[in-house]
């Protein structure tokens, strides 16, 4: 895992993405995957650029298979952006780094309450 991205397990889903004040992007993938490998570094450079905005969980499927079921995760690289703890998208399979962040972006936009 790079710097940036942070473990996430079956254990500590719940304390991690579900109670995060901060929207969370899992990634789920597995050791064996090509895309998942593909997807990795754009991921770590996002949550890089996006530190106090975003954080960015990464679920190995094979270790946490509860988790990804509980979820409906049925090809990997799959990920799911939390925002208040519910899921608000579903990215599924390898997206350029533009794409990916066209896809968070309307998520992530800060609501202007009108005065």
């Amino acid at each position: 895992m790079g710097a940036n991205t942070v473990v996430v397990s079956d254990k500590s889903f719940e304390k991690v993405v579900i109670n995060s004040d901060t929207p969370v992007l899992v990634d789920f993938w597995a050791e064996w995957c090509g895309p998942c490998k593909m997807i990795a570094p754009i991921l770590e450079e996002i949550a890089g650029e996006m530190a106090g905005k975003l954080t960015i969980g990464k679920l190995d499927v094979d270790d946490n298979q509860s988790t990804a079921m509980s979820y409906g995760v049925m090809s990997i690289p799959t990920m799911i952006l939390f925002k208040g703890g519910k899921p608000v998208a579903t990215i599924v399979g390898y997206q350029p780094k533009a794409q990916l962040l066209g896809k968070l972006m309307p998520h992530l936009a800060e609501k202007k309450v009108a005065a």
